[in-house]
């Protein structure tokens, strides 16, 4: 059995609250590689009190007990975090996810051509850019051009997948067209695989107005965050040197124009003085 293989059944055998001492002597690996592999497993108080109470494991009760305070740990600090969320973002008004979704783009979208192109795997991100554009562009669902690319090997599920996307968007799965299979071979088996479902592409039918309207909204936030930015001299030098390959061109510069100051820039054009 593979090495990758053998992971994927000692993590399997982790959530059901098996021992690393177990699992090590059962695939024939060292503790410490066990205890690597199942590092971000976390263990419930029952399966926690099992191990305790199986002398036969010879478990360590000072360690399990560690395990159990980190757990705890770790849990309350979640927790903190998600009730700290809560209370600086609160509720989002229109202009928060108007923001939002110009922010995402500003990130993952296509930003060189004429056509609208938003990419992810990320269904969450998906979701929130497909009703982003559905809401402040108006567009109807016939218009939506999604998109779909991932390893061949994935192809004996590849129905799986489009069904997902589709239920997700509530899009028919023939809007999708023919899946783009990436033919990169791989390796190993991750145990991710029956939960992987590729990285969608969103497109938009006759997408150069939008395509337009989102740029010219990226060039606003990125004024507005200019003007809330001042005294870094490393953003300062950001915003008032020539832009660096991989910027976003602004719309009060022709593509060509741009293009030919990107050509001439570097990194060091990042740098403060």
């Amino acid at each position: 059995m593979a090495k990758f293989e053998i992971k994927i059944k000692a993590r399997e055998l982790r959530r059901t609250g098996a021992s690393i001492l177990e699992i090590a002597r059962k695939f024939g690996v060292a503790k410490s590689t066990v205890s690597l592999w199942c590092r971000d497993i976390l263990l419930t108080e029952d399966q926690t009190r099992i191990l305790l109470q199986d002398k036969s494991l010879a478990v360590s009760s000072g360690r399990l007990l560690g395990a159990e305070a980190n757990r705890q740990k770790r849990t309350q600090s979640i927790e903190a975090g998600k009730k700290w969320s809560r209370a600086l973002l609160g509720s989002m008004n229109q202009r928060d996810l108007l923001i939002t979704g110009i922010a995402l783009y500003w990130a993952e979208g296509s930003k060189t051509d004429r056509r609208f192109i938003f990419v992810n795997s990320d269904p969450a991100m998906i979701l929130v850019m497909y009703a982003w554009i559905r809401n402040f562009f108006d567009i109807k669902k016939e218009a939506i051009m999604p998109r779909l690319s991932i390893n061949e090997i994935h192809k004996p599920r590849i129905q799986k997948v489009l069904e997902f996307w589709s239920n997700l968007l509530e899009l028919p799965v023939e809007q999708f067209g023919s899946p783009w299979f990436i033919k990169v071979k791989v390796n190993k088996v991750y145990d991710n695989y029956d939960t992987y479902y590729g990285i969608l592409r969103l497109g938009i039918r006759d997408a150069a107005p939008f395509k337009y309207k989102m740029l010219a909204l990226i060039d606003l936030l990125s004024e507005i965050a200019k003007k809330n930015c001042r005294g870094s001299s490393t953003v300062e030098q950001a915003f008032h040197k020539r832009p660096v390959v991989g910027s976003t061109p602004t719309l009060d510069m022709s593509e060509a124009k741009w293009r030919k100051e990107v050509r001439g820039a570097s990194v060091k054009d990042l740098k403060p003085d």
